[in-house]
């Protein structure tokens, strides 16, 4: 029980600041200002390991790349802490070592679908109750990169926008493709 305390309390705070580093990256990507109580929480939560490692690893494309790899890395921590705590991790070999980073990046992909989609719902609730409100326009311009291709072919229907929903199918999709995907790198770790 105490194990399971432990990994849930990890996970938590992995998962926190895994999140946090992808809000970072997808509102640099979206060209989000940070000037409003999101961004500056973001960057006040984030900026104490972002900066160090950013005169590591540069930016590509415009792309904050150090925010993205310390996402990772927060993710191969639990998840190689999480497997040695299970047994299934007994030993530093190239093949565990592999899986772990293979399973840290899905689990990275999995909260990066999960944000887009907390950020979807947030965007068409601010639509509905309160377009006007500071944060509003935050979530409406890190979702509209994600909606512009849906938009393109979806019209609205007596004013109402589906294209969230259309978006939504597809992160959903990508959630069952990920769980896949997982599914079948754990066994990988048991040849190893």
């Amino acid at each position: 029980m105490l194990t399971q305390i432990l990994l849930f309390v990890l996970d938590t705070v992995c998962g926190f600041f895994t999140l946090a580093l992808l809000v970072r990256f997808t509102m640099q990507w979206a060209r989000t200002p940070f000037r409003n109580p999101l961004g500056q929480f973001i960057v006040a939560v984030t900026d104490w390991m972002v900066r160090p490692v950013r005169r590591l690893i540069p930016g590509l494309f415009g792309l904050d790349m150090a925010s993205l790899f310390l996402a990772w890395l927060w993710q191969v921590a639990y998840q190689g802490i999480a497997l040695g705590f299970s047994g299934v991790l007994v030993a530093v070999s190239p093949a565990p070592t592999l899986v772990v980073a293979l399973l840290a990046l899905l689990e990275v992909a999995k909260i990066g679908l999960y944000l887009v989609m907390g950020a979807v719902l947030i965007s068409a609730i601010f639509s509905w109750v309160n377009p006007h409100a500071p944060l509003a326009e935050v979530f409406n311009t890190v979702t509209r990169p994600w909606l512009r291709p849906f938009r393109r072919f979806i019209p609205p229907v007596g004013g109402v926008d589906l294209s969230p929903l259309a978006l939504l199918l597809v992160l959903q999709i990508a959630l069952f493709i990920l769980a896949s995907l997982r599914q079948s790198v754990l066994p990988l770790m048991l040849v190893s």
